[in-house]
């Protein structure tokens, strides 16, 4: 059945409980990885994240690295690489060594990410945040496009130098942009990259945040898929999915937020971790695998966007999360890529 260009993806922040080891949540989220690709997802995301426990992986490529090596045909992503604390060329030499070893199977998302602590301690500096994404972006695509790259300034100056290796995938390996503000969407917009949006943004956010890019976008281009977090259980009935995950994600949010440290040490206020759980247990596909499959097909259609990302980790306990992936990849998504492949054939039809 076609599925009507829907994707479905999974996931993983490496998000630590309270008494797990940071070997017990990195096994898992390989394990999960793995499960995924079992589970017929068409593929898996690793988040970023520096000196916190809300993730506890430092360098999503690496960890995508290692992943790539223990599956055989899902896609494995960034979700996101912060490249705000990276060199653009460094990690565009990363994409380009991932995508020809695996066989064009590594996608690249990126973020402007905050105004955290990582800046100092990095050596990048707020400017990168603050004023510098837009230049990064432009030189890591050069750097995935070109033969040849050289840095112009402000912050970037270096004399032109040859990129090793070229990646396989051309023009480049698939790319895309974390965009939380109208600001952001509009630089992705301006150079043809889809957004992934983020675990916070409902279908409207969702759709306020789809129409600011289609009105940057240079006209008669062609739209890029865009892609969204979900947070996505399963249980049996709705109150026990919503029961597990109001019981469990503050015991997460809780250290995990307060873990965000500003750069110059600026206070930072921390959102309410149970109310936080309670709006994503509302906006997201929580419940039976009827209510994930029609949740999830309400986005799809409300928003536009056709490549979800899973959030799977919410209960907190392993066998959770690797029955979560199961259910979700046997009981959830045959209906919603049936429901995605009605709906394109019905739009099909209408044009024709």
């Amino acid at each position: 059945m076609d599925s009507g260009g829907f994707r479905a993806g999974v996931l993983l922040l490496a998000a630590q409980f309270p008494a797990q080891s940071h070997g017990e949540v990195l096994r898992t989220a390989v394990e999960a990885a793995v499960a995924a690709e079992r589970a017929g997802f068409d593929d898996v995301w690793f988040a970023e994240h520096h000196f916190m426990s809300y993730g506890v992986c430092p360098s999503a490529a690496t960890l995508a690295a290692y992943v790539l090596g223990h599956t055989a045909r899902i896609g494995v992503g960034t979700a996101v690489s912060v490249l705000s604390v990276h060199h653009p060329v460094a990690l565009a030499e990363q994409a380009a060594l991932l995508d020809q070893v695996s066989g064009g199977r590594f996608w690249l998302g990126v973020g402007r990410g905050g105004p955290w602590v990582d800046l100092e301690v990095f050596g990048t500096g707020l400017g990168r945040y603050e004023t510098g994404f837009a230049e990064g972006l432009d030189l890591l695509v050069a750097a995935l496009t070109r033969d040849r790259v050289r840095g112009t300034g402000p912050e970037f100056t270096f004399g032109e130098v040859a990129v090793v290796p070229r990646p396989r995938t051309r023009p480049h390996p698939p790319l895309v942009v974390a965009c939380t503000s109208p600001a952001t969407a509009a630089l992705a917009a301006a150079r043809g990259l889809p957004m992934l949006l983020g675990l916070h943004a409902g279908d409207d956010h969702k759709r306020e945040m789809a129409a600011c890019y289609a009105s940057a976008a240079t006209p008669g281009c062609p739209v890029p898929g865009h892609l969204a977090a979900v947070v996505a259980y399963v249980a049996d009935t709705g109150e026990q999915a919503r029961r597990v995950l109001r019981g469990q994600l503050p015991r997460w949010l809780g250290p995990g937020l307060a873990g965000y440290r500003r750069a110059g040490g600026q206070p930072h206020p921390v959102r309410d971790p149970q109310a936080y759980a309670d709006l994503l247990c509302r906006i997201h596909p929580v419940g039976t695998p009827e209510q994930c499959a029609a949740s999830m097909t309400a986005t799809i259609e409300r928003t536009g966007v056709r490549h979800l990302l899973c959030m799977v980790e919410g209960a907190g306990d392993r066998g959770r999360t690797l029955e979560n992936i199961a259910r979700l990849g046997a009981e959830v998504l045959p209906s919603v890529r049936r429901a995605a492949g009605l709906a394109a054939q019905d739009a099909g039809a209408g044009t024709a």
